[in-house]
């Protein structure tokens, strides 16, 4: 382990332990947290012994999204007890469900704009975003896509829909607003969690302005061209104080925005070759004028058939964001 990670690892360590011996003084301290400063303790040896993340029973790596989530596992989920694997089962099945609730609702019409998306996890959880909701000034947009896999993804993935609901309701400037999620993100993770995420915001007269905040470039659809916009800051999470221009466009009707995920430019065929950028394009381009549901679908056609069904291997989410007739 390298020994500024070493270093952050103990820092944190003796941070909780710090909050647990003062808890344990307090008249209404429970018994559980001995136990847990007991626990603590342990894990601070281990890192002064070097052993921090390695599985006692059989010293390989436990899985990094596992420690993210809980700094004080001990075992990699090969050497679980059999209470520990039904817990751990019990807890993915509870994350999965909370995320599925998260999701925006099905059947979103707002008055202008035909919206349509896919989510698709590879595992129970995923750590891909996806939002829309409707405010005074239009349509919002979000999509992204979260550092990691598994439980601690996904934590993280909560943590993003609930920042950007609660300041979409402040009516901040989006430049602003992705700009104190972004601290807010920063201060609140470990070092080296990040998210890619596009926030967009759709006006009833077709103007759409966007941040595209270290993610793949969002497509726009008209006439017969696809034609890509970069991303306008670096991802949230990396620096605290960042700031984030805007793309600024108008769509005509029948244009669309579409934006996905990695899980669909990494997906690979069996001969090893990626989906691509280059593949979506000329997708898209292909389907101008169609309407958002029709536009993903054949995505996920095209997928498939590109894929020859190899299993997914990362998280899939794809969103339109069309120009009504």
């Amino acid at each position: 382990m390298a020994a500024a990670e070493q270093t952050y690892l103990r820092t944190e360590r003796e941070q909780r332990r710090e909050r647990l011996h003062a808890a344990l003084h307090s008249p209404a301290a429970d018994a559980s947290l001995s136990q847990l400063l007991t626990a603590v303790d342990t894990a601070l040896s281990r890192i002064d012994q070097g052993t921090f993340g390695l599985c006692e029973e059989c010293h390989d790596k436990i899985e990094a999204e596992r420690l993210l989530a809980d700094p004080l596992v001990r075992f990699c989920l090969d050497h679980l007890t059999s209470a520990e694997q039904r817990a751990l089962e019990s807890d993915l099945s509870l994350a999965a469900r909370i995320q599925r609730a998260l999701l925006p609702k099905s059947g979103l019409a707002p008055a202008g704009w035909d919206v349509r998306y896919h989510y698709q996890p590879a595992g129970m959880v995923s750590g891909d975003y996806c939002d829309l909701f409707e405010t005074d000034g239009g349509l919002l947009f979000m999509l992204g896509d979260v550092s990691g896999k598994g439980i601690a993804a996904s934590m993280l993935m909560s943590h993003l829909h609930a920042t950007f609901r609660s300041l979409a309701e402040a009516g901040l400037p989006l430049d602003r607003m992705v700009e104190n999620a972004n601290r807010i993100f920063c201060e609140s993770t470990l070092a080296g969690q990040f998210a890619t995420l596009v926030v967009g915001r759709a006006a009833h007269d077709g103007s759409v302005e966007f941040v595209s905040a270290g993610h793949l470039p969002v497509l726009h659809i008209h006439g017969d061209e696809a034609m890509p916009k970069d991303s306008t800051g670096v991802p949230l999470g990396m620096f605290c104080n960042t700031r984030f221009p805007v793309h600024r466009l108008t769509l005509v009707h029948g244009d669309t925005l579409f934006l996905y995920t990695d899980g669909l430019t990494e997906a690979r065929n069996r001969a090893g070759a990626e989906y691509g950028l280059h593949r979506i394009r000329t997708l898209a381009a292909q389907q101008a004028g169609i309407e958002s549901a029709g536009l993903i679908s054949q995505c996920l056609e095209d997928l498939l058939i590109f894929g020859e069904g190899l299993k997914q291997t990362d998280d899939l989410t794809l969103l339109a964001v069309r120009r009504a007739e």
